[in-house]
């Protein structure tokens, strides 16, 4: 049961140092109730207080740190749905490759996840791991094999075979990785354990329920391992749902220990759109790591756009810096549009300009990443308010042109904005940023 404020108060020194950040103890204590700070931060902690808040101010859900430099971080996740405060850690996307493929599709494989890049709203996105698993007999080919995929992609693997001798001097291979390394059962589980803690891994437990399962992680978390991760073995997309959805709900709703971890899931239906389907059930419902069956670059994108709409902030939208921005090869004549920083919207239609062939200027003002007709709602749209920002980058000298246009949904701010910026002429663009590149041709090509 989780410790209020007031009773972990009582297990502080009470001296109000201040060391820690807070100006009280009762105000770190609150912190610390809300998992909002660490006991380390205070200087003074008792061993009884550290036994006993140690645990109590864990994250629900245990956060791992993977990759040479661990930088990749799963975990730490708080609630059980995005709106109440947000998803913080993406799920991994790691590409699979067995140790039974054709060496040369090995190698292409390698470099694809290596190279693989995929821009979306001024993100780039790219793979995070490589999962490498033993299918054939020779222990050396598989081992050969993890070297070669940490030498030329350099990201955290995912290690999986049933001979446990195998894994182990494969672990030893990539010592400095911060790989996982996937148990086949429970009784490898436990002989991994000195490996993993001995080679900087993560153990990903394996076992048939959820009773094994809680009852092992339980077993090694006190022997002072607690670098683990969840692998059900589940056998269908219902399975796999309701099993990841009862283990956050006990770790976050029930604070069961034992079941707060991430979890890690491997796509080997057999059938690309079944497999597309679990992996966004994956993302959607709390995938630690989603081991893709191959490179697939549709598959990716799908994933990987749908990742980016999941662990966006919902209430803090991906914005751009608000600034006046070249579109093409613009120069002090070229005509001017205006629009938010959502980053969505940007991108929409700067791209829509590129399109039409022209160079111009967007002017991007400061809207808190809302969108046109929101930002207009919210009072951070107006014509006062752009030609304020317009005023603030000096928009007057950086171009001669004295045309903006305005998107359609805001002709009604067209009035105020020309009073607000004299000597500028409004055009009343249209609605929909479809319709810019025939809005172009027909209004702004026309007058040149």
């Amino acid at each position: 049961m989780a410790l209020t404020g007031l009773q972990i108060q009582k297990l502080l020194p009470k001296t109000n140092c201040k060391e820690c950040g807070s100006n009280t103890c009762l105000a770190f204590a609150m912190k610390l109730a809300a998992k909002k700070a660490d006991l380390s931060l205070c200087p003074y902690a008792s061993d009884q207080a550290k036994k006993v808040l140690g645990a109590a101010s864990e994250p629900p859900v245990r956060v791992l740190k993977l990759g040479a430099d661990q930088s990749l971080t799963l975990g730490d996740e708080t609630v059980l749905y995005r709106h109440e405060k947000t998803f913080v850690n993406q799920t991994a996307i790691a590409i699979n490759i067995d140790d039974t493929d054709e060496s040369g599709q090995i190698e292409s494989t390698l470099e694809h996840i290596r190279d693989y890049t995929l821009e979306r709203v001024g993100e780039i996105l790219r793979i995070d791991m490589v999962s490498v698993t033993q299918r054939g007999p020779e222990k050396q080919v598989f081992v050969d094999l993890v070297k070669k995929a940490w030498q030329i992609t350099q990201k955290p693997l995912v290690l999986r075979s049933a001979d446990g001798e195998a894994l182990k001097e494969a672990a030893q291979s990539i010592k400095e990785s911060h790989s996982v390394l996937v148990a086949a059962g429970a009784q490898q589980s436990r002989e991994l354990v000195p490996v993993a803690r001995e080679n900087g891994h993560v153990l990903a437990i394996t076992t048939g329920d959820f009773e094994e399962l809680t009852s092992l992680t339980s077993e090694i978390k006190a022997d002072g391992f607690n670098n683990l991760m969840l692998h059900f073995n589940t056998f269908s997309l219902a399975e796999s749902f309701q099993a990841k959805t009862i283990a956050r709900r006990a770790a976050i709703k029930d604070n069961v220990k034992a079941l707060g971890y991430p979890g890690i899931a491997f796509l080997d239906s057999g059938d690309e759109l079944s497999d597309l389907v679990l992996g966004v059930t994956e993302i959607n419902k709390y995938g630690g790591i989603c081991v893709l069956p191959h490179f697939d670059a549709a598959m990716l994108a799908t994933l990987m756009t749908l990742r980016l709409n999941i662990y966006t902030d919902p209430q803090k939208p991906i914005q751009v810096e608000p600034r006046l921005y070249p579109i093409g090869e613009p120069t002090a004549d070229s005509p001017v549009f205006l629009t938010t920083n959502f980053s969505l919207t940007y991108f929409i239609v700067s791209g829509e300009i590129e399109n039409s062939g022209i160079s111009a200027w967007l002017l991007v003002p400061e809207c808190e990443g809302m969108s046109v007709l929101t930002a207009w709602a919210a009072g951070k749209f107006s014509g006062a308010h752009v030609a304020k920002f317009a005023g603030e980058i000096d928009l007057d000298s950086q171009v001669k042109s004295r045309d903006i246009v305005i998107p359609g949904f805001v002709a009604q701010i067209s009035g105020e904005l020309e009073e607000s910026m004299p000597g500028w002429n409004v055009l009343v663009g249209p609605q929909e940023a479809a319709d810019l590149e025939s809005f172009i041709k027909a209004r702004i090509e026309k007058k040149t």
